[in-house]
């Protein structure tokens, strides 16, 4: 059955919080104080108190809140917000322009009642700053309807309760979040997960927080005769498809079975198998109202200019341009998981050989860090690699020599001493090896190479040894 089907995207931005200065960084040390509080609904910009709003107070519960030296009193809701945080603005416009849409020169910052706890005000705040883009997928264009900032609400600890309600803690309170809304142009399960896949796609390529929990996505699914229901939870997008198809057949069902019962709209859970459960009404119009203690935030054509001129390029197009260059699959992935991009193009700027860069920056430190058991980002640095890379370029080492030089800053040696790798006269390396070959006949080309390197660990190339090997083996 064709379906109607919408997506919401909620991804962390990595910055600074949304409405103070406080770090995003997530503690999970014990933390420094904690007070209790209950919330109250209030009517929205209607003049009435949502139903989402009004189902969670009539639970009557306190809430507990861990805070930190990270957090400040704005989690705490006493003090006012500052003013918006400019570099998650920033990182917005370029998602809304890389999404085709129309920006807002001017918008009201809201409240959105939020009385489940995870707010110690008892509401989120979010702005407009956009609207009317597009996605193409392969089934058609589906709309963006709007995109917003907004704060990240706190987050649970566990199953844990103190008086009887839940606990939260403070310092993911605030974190800046971008929602983007698309229309509900999906029409099947297989468009649902391609959208989410190519708006995942946009949201990576700009700064974002990567990892679990950073990024939630939910869907709108209706058939026909059936209210609109919204599943929250996702976090894997291969299980975007058999939710809906899951769904659907439960509103298929709710259909025969509902013998003239009203069905209404409802916000449920996605479970691991596929499966949804029951979270709440469906909350509406009523539960908006203005933000008073900061003033209409104006998108100026000068920031707009900026947002343009700095605007990233696509993941898909940087992952085309790698291999481009020679980089293999798992090479260009290693790359932007790693965020080693701009390392990347700095030292190719040096040697333009992209897999020697991308040995010398990514494979080597790799392979010491293994031997070694320890981490060693600390210590061959972008800085380190740089001087090596550029010892190559100079004629100072060989390529061949640049693992010997990473292991013997990794052991203490001082850069400048390693670089300066002292070289073995070759006709005498060269009657060695000959006395090599003589009391061990019959190994191969590899095997010799192996001895010889490890007996003259860097005063010697990889392609001289092999030179040698080859004029004596004939």
């Amino acid at each position: 059955m064709e379906i109607k089907s919408g997506i919401e995207i909620h991804q962390q931005l990595d910055t600074h919080k949304l409405f103070c200065n406080c770090p995003s960084v997530l503690r999970s040390d014990e933390p420094d104080f904690q007070v209790v509080r209950r919330l109250h609904a209030v009517a929205g910009e209607s003049g009435e108190v949502d139903i989402a709003a009004s189902y969670e107070v009539e639970k009557d519960k306190k809430f507990t809140y861990q805070g930190y030296d990270t957090t400040c009193l704005l989690e705490l809701d006493e003090e006012p917000p500052y003013l918006i945080n400019q570099e998650a603005l920033m990182i917005g416009l370029h998602v809304a322009l890389l999404l085709n849409c129309e920006i807002l020169p001017i918008s009201q910052i809201m409240r959105k009642t939020v009385v489940d706890g995870s707010n110690t005000s008892g509401f989120q705040r979010t702005v407009l700053i956009a609207r009317n883009g597009y996605i193409d997928t392969k089934d058609g264009r589906v709309r963006v309807d709007n995109i917003s900032l907004e704060e990240d609400a706190a987050r649970i600890v566990g199953n844990a309760e103190i008086n009887g309600g839940k606990v939260f803690r403070l310092d993911r309170l605030g974190i800046p979040l971008i929602e983007i809304g698309t229309a509900p142009d999906i029409k099947t399960p297989e468009q649902c997960k391609e959208a989410a896949l190519i708006l995942g796609d946009i949201l990576r390529s700009c700064k974002v927080k990567r990892g679990i929990g950073t990024i939630r996505q939910d869907i709108n699914v209706s058939i026909k005769g059936h209210p609109r229901v919204e599943i929250k939870g996702f976090q894997d997008v291969k299980m975007f498809v058999p939710t809906i198809e899951e769904e659907v057949r439960r509103q298929e069902n709710n259909l025969i079975d509902k013998k003239g019962k009203e069905l209404s709209g409802e916000v449920r859970n996605a479970l691991p198998n596929g499966e949804t459960e029951f979270l709440r009404p469906m909350p509406g119009a009523a539960r908006m109202y203005p933000e008073t203690d900061l003033p209409l935030l104006r998108i100026s054509r000068q920031l707009l200019n900026e947002a343009k001129r700095t605007l990233p390029k696509l993941r898909s197009e940087i992952k085309l341009g790698l291999a481009k260059k020679g980089l293999r699959e798992d090479e260009i992935q290693i790359l932007l998981k790693q965020a080693k991009l701009e390392e990347f193009e700095a030292l190719l700027n040096l040697i333009n050989e992209p897999r020697f860069i991308f040995r010398a920056l990514v494979e080597i430190p790799r392979e010491i860090a293994r031997r070694e058991g320890k981490k060693i980002d600390d210590i061959l640095t972008l800085d380190v690699i740089e001087s090596i890379v550029n010892g190559v370029r100079e004629g100072k080492i060989n390529r061949n020599d640049v693992k010997h030089v990473m292991e013997e800053v990794v052991k203490g040696k001082p850069l400048d001493e390693a670089l300066e790798i002292e070289k073995a006269d070759l006709g005498e390396i060269e009657g060695e090896i000959a006395n090599l070959v003589k009391r061990k006949p019959g190994l191969s080309i590899g095997a010799y190479m192996g001895l010889i390197m490890k007996k003259f660990k860097g005063k010697i190339s990889g392609m001289e040894v092999n030179e040698i090997l080859e004029k004596l083996l004939k």
